[in-house]
């Protein structure tokens, strides 16, 4: 709670903390709406493969002429681990262009705020584990759901809670898992020219729409906090936040878990497709469970919506702001040398499920294509199935057919086994595995 306040003292003796952005997207757009109005808070650097677009990022959301002259503007990643930076934002997206940044960010001894959820969830495990040797920060970006949830978590153990559950809201239908590219706008009551003008790019919408963001973040999560993952893959149960303490809890206990402390995800629509009521498809959640009969009388006291035998409540945060609210993790990482959550066991997956039919021979086209989507694993059952992330479902041929709905296989396709990401998830196997 005193972010602020440090920065203000660290501002006031002369110096600033100095960031790296690696990727000028929207997430990291909307953190640079925020930077010329956070005192103390300098970004040096920007790296995106198109250092132009980057620079008019920053016209767009506010900047003057002169913040924008005095930045460095690059497609050179090396750039962003130069000089006195302080800590390096990775928010490409790209899985093995992010496990490349931030052992790079590491090896230069700089903290690692890691927007790139993806990266996270294929070798996040390792990597934090190689900056904590280093003696430096890998980081969850604050913002985003998975940091969020983490958050959440921690303030209900740190306060004497046992977690029942905790997670996310989306929009969710069981047949959202097979949409592509092509049919996606329909479902966010856009056209594809609405779409294009807007410059929104499908895949990358339709990896939230069928499943495989969701299944990743809970990866995340189920890292981060020691939590189990449903052996089945998630429920997306509808549910709005009045009805959290009932549905989110154990079946023997009335709800819809297979046990205790789990990651899921609950779904704004009802699965005939009217909208939940009071939904939380923008927020996150924790569900405690009171540990003796004087705190569940507190929750009625205080007036936590409860489930019937007023054990069970929960609490949430109803949006998330996502790059507006990044600074969080940056402040943290530098001025208190503490993460907005980081893996520390290897307990969940997402790993590539076949969308269709699929042929012997045919390319995969990764998150939010038109072969695959992600689907969340127990990482015990996944190294025990050879279930192929879908972090590495990416321009990879298939030597075998795979059935419309089956989880495709390292041994179904084509991989290198030389290459830097395949060697990195596969240490990440070897060191976690067994320990998640």
């Amino acid at each position: 709670m005193n972010l602020y306040h440090l920065l203000n003292a660290r501002h006031a003796a002369g110096k600033s903390v100095r960031v790296a952005l690696i990727g000028a997207g929207k997430f990291g757009s909307m953190f640079l709406s925020q930077v010329p109005h956070t005192p103390g808070l300098e970004v040096s650097v920007i790296v995106d493969l198109d250092p132009q677009r980057a620079r008019e990022a920053c016209r767009t959301v506010g900047w003057d002429a002169e913040r924008v002259e005095a930045t460095t503007f690059t497609a050179d990643g090396n750039k962003a681990t130069a000089g006195n930076i302080d800590v390096v934002v990775e928010a490409t997206g790209n899985p093995a262009v992010g496990i490349r940044h931030a052992r790079a960010a590491i090896a230069a001894g700089k903290h690692i705020v890691m927007v790139n959820v993806e990266a996270d969830v294929l070798a996040g495990p390792l990597l934090a584990e190689e900056a904590r040797k280093a003696g430096v920060v890998y980081s969850l970006a604050y913002g985003d759901q998975p940091a969020l949830t983490s958050e959440m978590v921690d303030w209900a153990r740190a306060i004497g809670f046992r977690v029942v559950a905790a997670g996310k809201g989306t929009k969710y239908l069981p047949a959202y898992h097979d949409v592509t590219p092509e049919g996606v706008w329909s479902h966010y009551g856009l056209t594809a020219g609405e779409a294009q003008s807007a410059g929104m790019n499908p895949q990358m919408f339709n990896s939230f729409l069928d499943g495989t963001k969701s299944a990743i973040e809970m990866a995340a999560i189920a890292n981060a906090c020691g939590l189990d993952v449903p052996s089945g893959g998630l429920l997306f149960p509808p549910c709005g936040v009045d009805d959290l303490p009932h549905v989110m809890r154990p079946v023997d206990k009335g709800g819809v878990l297979e046990k205790s402390g789990v990651v899921e995800v609950v779904s704004s629509l009802e699965r005939d497709g009217r909208p939940v009521f009071r939904d939380l498809r923008w927020g996150v959640y924790v569900v405690l469970e009171a540990p003796n009969d004087y705190a569940a009388d507190c929750f009625r006291q205080y007036g936590l919506k409860t489930d019937a035998s007023g054990r069970y409540a929960a609490m949430y945060k109803p949006y998330h702001l996502i790059g507006l609210e990044l600074n969080i993790s940056i402040l943290s990482a530098v001025l208190r040398g503490e993460p907005t959550g980081q893996p520390h066991g290897f307990r969940g997956d997402a790993v590539a499920v076949a969308k269709r039919a699929l042929r012997a021979g045919e390319m995969l086209d990764g998150e939010g294509g038109y072969t695959v989507w992600g689907k969340l694993m127990p990482a015990a059952a996944s190294l025990s199935a050879g279930a192929l992330p879908i972090g590495l479902a990416h321009r990879v041929k298939l030597k075998n057919a795979v059935a419309h709905g089956a989880v495709v296989r390292w041994s179904d396709v084509e991989i290198d086994a030389n290459d830097e990401t395949v060697k990195t998830r596969r240490a990440m196997e070897t060191t976690f595995g067994s320990n998640g």
